[in-house]
């Protein structure tokens, strides 16, 4: 089969809004298809989930029985597309490894075979790539998910013709996620042994996934300029930090945009009321709604109300708000929080509401829409991570003139600019500790309690504006440094 060329091809593991379960998601919904947009010929290559929403965006057959090999000689995959505003999406079906209700674990953990799936998942888009002649010149892995393909290509382009031009990205979107599996499935994945060093796949005698991605791709990128310096430290490098320093000279960190399409209340439909910062009266309005549907005290209207979104785990801080509670009530707040994670950190947000009915709720799970009624609805936002490679719930919660309150790492020091301040938007503290949250909480509350001054830093936050298109551009710089000629390709365009 022949298909249009496609320069860059994408290997995500998710992609908005077929599936997601987290900012990768998000960026690969959006990325791809300003690429696109702005004349770069690209295409997106994810599995074919059991639990996959296709909605407005039909998905047909286009290639059956494609060979992989892996884990037999015969095995294939069937290959199906779907146009998502004009960005050609494949995704790779193979039912023993992606009909399943999860994308990687259940309740009870990881899934057993997920080395398996993955290596799986690159052969098989490696496999696409070239029995349906896609013209690849570059090839971008997202994350450990995708990581082989980047090895795979590193030694194929050694031997065979086909892949000797094709060069490789890789994107570390949580280096924390690292994919780490035992030498038995390094045996049986199809490297060479040459590949098991530790310069190559091996991590202490286990066989990393994200390593090989860092190990063998052409270039690496993160998802923002501070978390790309903190990965090369052992603070945050999860021991890796060595071979990321080696690999400094290749290692760029480019910020995440965020999707204004999505996340603008001046145009979102889930909301009880839009609004914008030359009109912000709607967001007291979307606060009442917000607090009238989850049975919030009405004393709360005049007082701060505080939202969390994100995983409950200790990356996200939430262990350090859930042991401020006490002092947070003290000060005559609400909050709200939206996630779910570890039973423990589930547990203990069910009891704190019984202990403060109408000023606490806890939601466990996530969708979309509560996630948006809660950026418009809250007053203030809590970020505490002890890391974060980039974030975009703080980006969202700007836009929605909720200016938060974060941990100075990664992304959010690229995006908050700290009060006081000129062009503040937002509240920093220096260390991920419940004294240092508490502290800062209790600044922002001040502030918001000065309206004028609130006022000022809801319409510095409201103003501030992270394009993907300035994203891309800087991709685009990463692509045509592996292949000069492919910028008067796209001027053509």
């Amino acid at each position: 089969m022949i298909t249009p060329p496609h320069d860059i091809v994408f290997l995500t593991s998710e992609i908005y809004p077929f599936s997601k379960s987290g900012g990768l998601a998000d960026v690969m919904g959006i990325l791809p298809l300003t690429l696109s947009r702005m004349g770069v010929r690209v295409a997106v290559i994810t599995p074919f989930y059991g639990r996959l929403s296709t909605g407005h965006y039909p998905v047909h057959l286009v290639q059956e029985n494609c060979p992989v090999g892996y884990p037999w000689a015969d095995t294939t995959a069937d290959i199906y597309l779907a146009d998502y505003h004009g960005l050609p999406v494949y995704f790779i079906e193979r039912g023993e490894y992606f009909d399943r209700r999860q994308y990687y674990c259940t309740h009870k953990g990881d899934y057993f075979d997920n080395c398996e799936r993955f290596i799986f998942f690159c052969r098989a888009a490696l496999a696409a790539i070239r029995h349906m002649d896609m013209g690849a010149r570059i090839v971008h892995a997202q994350d450990w998910h995708a990581g082989l393909a980047m090895a795979y290509l590193a030694f194929w382009r050694r031997i065979d013709p086909f892949w000797a031009g094709v060069r490789t990205v890789m994107s570390i979107h949580n280096l924390a996620y690292q994919g780490r599996f035992s030498y038995r499935l390094f045996e049986q994945s199809g490297l060479p042994l040459d590949a098991w060093n530790m310069e190559g796949v091996e991590f202490y005698n286990s066989f990393n996934l994200l390593k090989a991605g860092i190990a063998y791709a052409d270039k690496i990128t993160t998802v923002s300029p501070s978390y790309a310096a903190e990965i090369m430290t052992p603070e945050f490098g999860c021991g890796l930090e060595g071979i990321l320093t080696r690999r400094k000279a290749d290692l760029i960190g480019i910020l995440n945009g965020a999707d204004y399409s999505i996340w603008s209340p001046e145009n979102d439909e889930v909301l009880e009321c839009t609004y914008s910062a030359d009109k912000p009266e709607g967001k007291e309005n979307c606060k009442k709604h917000l607090m009238g549907m989850l049975g919030l005290s009405p004393d709360l209207a005049e007082r701060p109300l505080l939202g969390f979104i994100g995983r409950l785990r200790g990356q996200k801080g939430i262990d350090i708000v859930l042991e401020i509670i006490p002092e947070l009530m003290k000060l005559d707040v609400g909050l709200v929080v939206l996630g779910e994670g570890r039973a423990e950190f589930e547990a203990m947000l069910m009891s704190i509401m019984e202990d403060y009915p109408g000023r606490i709720v806890g939601i466990i799970g996530y969708t979309e829409e509560m996630s948006h009624l809660i950026q418009a609805g809250a007053d203030i936002f809590l970020m505490p991570s002890r890391y974060e490679p980039c974030g975009l719930t703080q980006m969202y919660s700007l836009s929605y003139g909720t200016p938060p309150v974060a941990t100075a790492v990664g992304g959010l020091r690229d995006t908050i600019t700290p009060y006081p301040g000129s062009g503040a938007n937002g509240f920093i503290f220096a260390d991920p500790t419940p004294e240092a949250l508490l502290a800062t909480v209790r600044k922002a509350v001040q502030v918001w309690e000065d309206r004028n001054a609130w006022r000022e830093v809801q319409v510095s936050a409201m103003q501030t504006r992270f394009s993907w298109e300035n994203s891309a551009r800087k991709y685009m710089d990463v692509y045509t440094s592996l292949h000069g000629d492919l910028l008067d390709t796209w001027r053509i365009l």
